[in-house]
């Protein structure tokens, strides 16, 4: 019997060495870290009637700003904060600032206004409608009415949300499996925090967020165990030295290597909502107060599916053979059952939710073609999904019955008949999602489409049969839904859409506009994200 000779373990230089960090180019990260404590700041010194307003405009100026600084740090692209060994030429560096980290950088920026601003919503109250002015209180107990009528407010849900941006803006720029799973706890705990605060159906809410951390606990467990067996397959986290090793190692370790590989996966799928990793999302969209719902769904699915790009692309590349099976059958699982069982859906927050299921699914397939082009269609189809669910779940915000929100679709029979215009943007937006011409929904679903024919070879082309199979069942969902309220006799329970801030009426408008103007004029977005489609390593 040959007994195989071990790999030789990569060493860390014996003299110290300065990390090199270039701070122009973590400019936009160090923005919201900062205006995340400062947000903190304010929380603890200024006064409860002006806390509000102070955390909105420090918010949505720290996003603006970073956003902002995006310019700058574009100049500055490479491998940041770390060290090259010089005895082996080695790259240890912990970020890389390039087209997809910066692209995903502005998207969740942009994106976060938006949530913000729907989150920032009070409907004439004195602090944010869809938030318990006090979180840590027994539903319905004393301690929660004398909360109530002392004019409490959660205002920390703006700094938490920040948190979360940073950890969602680092969780696609980190160049290894450590600092991967910093930024995937920075993004999460947050929140675990922020799905438990929702003002009405408080039990549901505390339900939802504390599925949410048990299965995030899991899975981030599954991420760690990961990490330590793929250490022992390279003996390095760094993806750099993680590929060379897959290329250069005997087929021995790959008892290391593909339930490593599998176990990080599952962490990062878990925050797509990708099947079987699913069994959170709908209870979470539903739990969840409906702008962090809406928050969620398009902020973290942008994050998760950029570290996923990097981690595929750059880091286990050059092994994605033996892997690429394990994710075809997560891909085709999460398609068919993100679009057949929406189909029995009667709560409209779950039925975005199953829907949400089956766009990971399709963007799954463009992730799976392994080609340049496919990494603009994702980069393209996370924008356009995002500025549409945003605005889709404000919407919903706005439909209530006795103060409460009506998610039930009874509830929305004949809508459109008494709110033309509400229910014609949400129509619209359902439109999208299905991937009707002339939105962005249907050039996207294209983009990917005919990449995995293009460069998928067979497999890629039984992805995209599924997907537009299964495109053709959430058809139907979504137009049940438009029938419903424009077709159907309005029942007389009080149902109506309250009249929103501008903030919100903002979030809609522009999440609206950006989904019309991208199906119909998409080459700027396109292109842009064709360009920012390589990989630094």
């Amino acid at each position: 019997m040959t007994a195989v000779a071990p790999l030789a373990l990569p060493t860390l230089p014996a003299a110290f060495q300065q990390s090199n960090v270039d701070y122009l180019a973590i400019l936009p990260l160090l923005i919201v870290f900062g205006t995340a404590l400062i947000g903190v700041l304010v929380e603890a010194f200024a006064s409860r009637e002006r806390r509000h307003a102070i955390q909105v405009t420090l918010s949505v100026v720290g996003l603006l700003a970073a956003a902002a600084s995006i310019i700058v740090a574009a100049k500055h692209q490479g491998l940041t904060m770390g060290l090259t060994d010089g005895s082996t030429n080695r790259q240890l560096f912990a970020l890389a600032i390039d087209g997809p980290a910066l692209f995903m950088q502005g998207t969740i920026l942009l994106m976060g206004v938006l949530g913000v601003l729907t989150m920032a919503e009070r409907f004439g109250g004195v602090g944010p409608d869809a938030f318990t002015p006090s979180g840590a209180s027994t539903p319905g107990s004393a301690v929660e009415t004398a909360a109530a009528r002392a004019g409490a407010l959660t205002s920390e849900v703006f700094p938490l949300t920040m948190f979360a941006i940073f950890g969602m803006m680092l969780f696609p720029t980190t160049n290894d499996l450590i600092g991967m799973f910093v930024a995937l706890e920075v993004l999460s705990l947050p929140l675990y925090i922020l799905s438990g605060l929702a003002r009405r159906r408080r039990l549901l809410s505390q339900e939802a967020s504390l599925k949410y951390f048990l299965l995030g606990a899991f899975s981030s467990a599954f991420f760690l165990f990961g990490t330590a067996l793929l250490y022992g397959y390279a003996g390095s986290v760094y993806f750099g030295d993680l590929s060379k090793a897959i290329a250069a190692g005997p087929l021995a370790m790959n008892g290391l290597l593909l339930p490593g590989a599998f176990l990080v996966f599952v962490g990062l799928l878990f925050k797509v909502g990708a099947v079987p990793f699913h069994a959170w999302t709908p209870d979470v969209y539903q739990g969840a107060p409906t702008p962090v719902t809406g928050f969620m769904a398009a902020c973290t699915k942008a994050a998760a599916f950029g570290a996923i790009l990097r981690l595929a692309y750059v880091g286990l590349d050059t092994g994605r053979w033996e892997w690429t099976n394990a994710l075809v059958l997560v891909a085709l699982l999460t398609m068919v059952v993100g679009a057949v069982l929406s189909v029995t859906q009667t709560d409209m927050k779950r039925l975005l939710a199953y829907s949400s299921i089956a766009h990971a699914g399709f963007i799954l397939v463009g992730v799976l073609a392994f080609d340049r082009k496919a990494v603009g269609a994702v980069l393209f189809y996370l924008v356009a999904y995002g500025f549409s669910t945003i605005a889709a779940f404000a919407i919903v915000s706005l439909v209530r019955q006795n103060g409460a929100e009506a998610t039930h679709l009874s509830q929305w029979a004949g809508l459109g008949k008494r709110y033309p215009v509400v229910a014609a943007a949400f129509a619209f937006l359902m439109l999208a999602f299905a991937g009707i011409p002339l939105t962005s929904g249907f050039v996207s679903k294209f983009g990917v489409f005919s990449a995995a024919v293009g460069t998928g070879g067979a497999t890629g082309t039984v992805l995209a049969v599924v997907g537009v199979l299964c495109s053709a069942i959430t058809v139907f969902v979504y137009a049940r839904v438009i029938v419903l309220m424009f077709f159907s006799d309005a029942p007389d329970d009080g149902v109506e859409v309250v009249t929103p801030s501008v903030s919100t009426t903002f979030s809609i408008a522009i999440g609206t506009l950006i989904t019309l103007a991208l199906g119909v004029l998409p080459s700027a977005l396109l292109d842009l994200a064709d360009r920012a489609s390589q990989f630094v390593r």
